[in-house]
């Protein structure tokens, strides 16, 4: 298991920046019980292996004018792995999309995106989304509210699991 690599101060580290990546170094070695410079290089060595791959402001999307947001689940005409990767790239670079997903079962991906307006969701749907090569279908969900938004992992299931493996 990954986690089982990292130590327990690793793990209350990441499980810290997951919580407030804004902490500063010294708040954050004071909360894992270590002092500041050894802190910094746990903190550096985990961003080195990768396990932490940035530090994100968590924005308003409606505040900032984005009203909609819609839930696509996409059906490729073809499964080869070149049209997957080629799909996936597409999706990189349209804007609107800001979450995608290759999905096991009926549905190949399901794309989280975000509009200003339903009129603009529309045009993207209908111009290139369901436009786009290789696409078969696609199925949207408009979000009316979310009641959880939660990034990362749940450190406390991870602590429980390893306890128990130990």
């Amino acid at each position: 298991m990954p986690g089982h690599k990292l130590d327990p101060i690793d793990r209350k580290i990441l499980s810290e920046l997951q919580a407030d990546g804004r902490m500063t170094n010294v708040e954050l070695a004071r909360r894992v019980g270590i002092s500041a410079p050894p802190c910094l290089r746990r903190v550096r060595t985990l961003e080195e292996a990768g396990l932490i791959r940035g530090y994100h402001a968590q924005v308003n999307s409606r505040a900032l004018g984005f009203e909609v947001q819609v839930f696509a689940m996409v059906g490729l005409q073809s499964q080869a792995e070149v049209d997957l990767s080629r799909f996936e790239q597409r999706c990189r670079d349209w804007p609107l999309v800001r979450e995608c997903h290759m999905l096991n079962g009926e549905v190949d991906f399901i794309l989280k995106c975000v509009a200003p307006d339903l009129s603009t969701f529309q045009t993207f749907l209908t111009e290139q989304l369901t436009a786009a090569e290789n696409v078969a279908s696609v199925k949207t969900s408009l979000v009316i509210r979310n009641a959880k938004e939660q990034p990362g992992v749940p450190f406390d299931v991870l602590e429980e699991r390893l306890s128990r493996s130990a």
